[in-house]
């Protein structure tokens, strides 16, 4: 019935949507990654195999599960919601990571956390906006203040790559006992894996058995 008097008009396209977010034909259109990729960093691969990096130099996060690849029109869906506050965007996208995370092995959802002078300036954190959804329909504890961002470090977007991983050595602080527990980490995108990779450092520092990440969409590698 609220459908039918307050109809909703897709995000993307503007065609009428009913009660969701995008219309079907959109949601058919988004950008999926391909089947076969790195099970740690979730880049494509042949055969679905570890990647060349990932076997090389083991990162501290076990596996990643990636919905979408950072393109259009994902990377507009997640700006929206990062940069200008459009919240309806979390549940829509939540339920997804959810539906994403079965079958994973998780004792808890943690979402990358922001430091308190960025997070008073955007007002709210994505990846904690994004996990509450997920933790709710996965019923699962979700810990928003257990892990904190204690070094306000420059954004790595601004950064090239090969600084990335200096930037946010020590930028993470834990304060509770995970030992033997299998960690669901929450982000909005992963790029180069650098700032998950410390985070899973740090959450492995206090006793994470395991740690998967959850993005909504992974960056890939520019072609040549």
């Amino acid at each position: 019935m609220v459908s039918w008097l307050l109809p909703q008009d897709c995000f993307i396209c503007g065609a009428a949507s009913g009660d969701s977010l995008l219309c079907a034909e959109c949601v058919d259109a988004l950008p999926r990654l391909a089947a076969q990729r790195c099970p740690v960093c979730a880049l494509p691969t042949s055969g679905g195999t570890p990647c060349g990096a990932c076997l090389k130099a083991p990162p501290h996060f076990d596996a990643t599960v990636a919905l979408f690849e950072y393109a259009f029109p994902v990377e507009q869906l997640i700006q929206a919601l990062k940069y200008h506050g459009r919240l309806a965007l979390a549940p829509f996208l939540g339920g997804h990571l959810a539906e994403a995370l079965a079958g994973v092995p998780a004792d808890c959802l943690v979402p990358l956390p922001l430091h308190p002078r960025r997070l008073a300036e955007r007002g709210f954190n994505q990846a904690a906006e994004l996990a509450r959804p997920a933790a709710r329909r996965l019923g699962l504890p979700l810990l928003l203040r257990e892990v904190v961002r204690e070094a306000d470090n420059p954004s790595q977007a601004g950064l090239p790559w090969s600084q990335r991983r200096r930037n946010v050595r020590h930028a993470f602080h834990c304060t509770v006992d995970l030992a033997g527990k299998s960690v669901v980490v929450v982000d909005d995108v992963m790029t180069t894996g650098a700032t998950l990779d410390e985070f899973a450092r740090t959450l492995k520092k206090h006793g994470a058995a395991r740690v998967t990440n959850c993005v909504v969409a992974r960056t890939l590698p520019r072609e040549a």
